[in-house]
């Protein structure tokens, strides 16, 4: 088994639950963090370990530091959105959205650092980064730091750790449950490959970033949105 572990946030479902999958068919340990116990994703993978905690407090990322030695990739993919416009949003959800997908990230690198040499960190922004969707204030504040994160993390940590990014798109997770699916094929068909991608996909760009077939890849952002971003349909 390749040393190091792969430890992947918000990993109990969806593009986190894919990923840690994608780690362990290459090979590597895994480690997976949720609020939600997701200890049945890791079934059946060997070398597997998991933490259950809020992403955005000290004491999980205590726990994480206990069960690893050396990290090969740290994945802070974990995230939670309120869906409403600023005016709104209360404080108190704000500043969750911002703990969960942002202060995570400060405190998971901080948190590996010392077990990452030579390793990689990817950090899961979104293309809201880049667009405005109507009722996603704090959450798109909160993806496009991470933006602005990733690069600043590849110039502070290199060259012994790679920091790089990905932007997903419109991908088919749970979250879109509550989506009715006249709105869910109007996305589809806003993107130029004209549907909704798979968990499966982001895992694949994510271990790319990780492993060596990136080696000369740092502070670089990756979309992964199947042409959500370039798609206008404008006369």
């Amino acid at each position: 088994m390749t040393a190091g572990w792969a430890v992947v946030t918000g990993a109990a479902s969806g593009i986190g639950a894919a990923t840690l999958r994608r780690f362990a068919a290459a090979g590597h340990p895994v480690l997976g963090v949720d609020v939600e116990d997701g200890r049945r994703v890791t079934e059946g993978l060997p070398g597997a370990a998991w933490v259950t905690g809020d992403v955005s407090a000290e004491e999980t990322w205590q726990r994480v530091a206990e069960r690893c030695d050396r990290v090969h990739a740290l994945v802070s993919n974990a995230y939670t959105v309120v869906v409403r416009p600023l005016h709104e949003t209360s404080f108190e959800q704000w500043r969750h959205q911002l703990a969960v997908n942002l202060d995570a990230a400060y405190l998971g690198v901080r948190t590996c650092l010392p077990m990452l040499g030579g390793g990689s960190v990817v950090l899961v922004s979104s293309v809201h980064a880049h667009a405005g969707i109507p009722g996603h204030p704090a959450y798109a504040a909160s993806k496009g730091a991470l933006l602005s994160l990733t690069g600043q993390l590849a110039v502070e940590y290199g060259p012994g750790i790679r920091v790089n990014c990905v932007l997903p798109g419109p991908i088919s997770t749970a979250a879109w449950d509550r989506v009715p699916p006249e709105d869910r094929a109007r996305s589809a068909e806003s993107t130029a490959l004209g549907r909704l991608g798979d968990p499966s996909e982001v895992a694949e760009a994510v271990h790319f970033l990780a492993s060596g077939a990136a080696s000369y890849i740092t502070g670089s952002s990756l979309l992964v949105d199947g042409g959500w971003t370039v798609r206008k349909d404008s006369a």
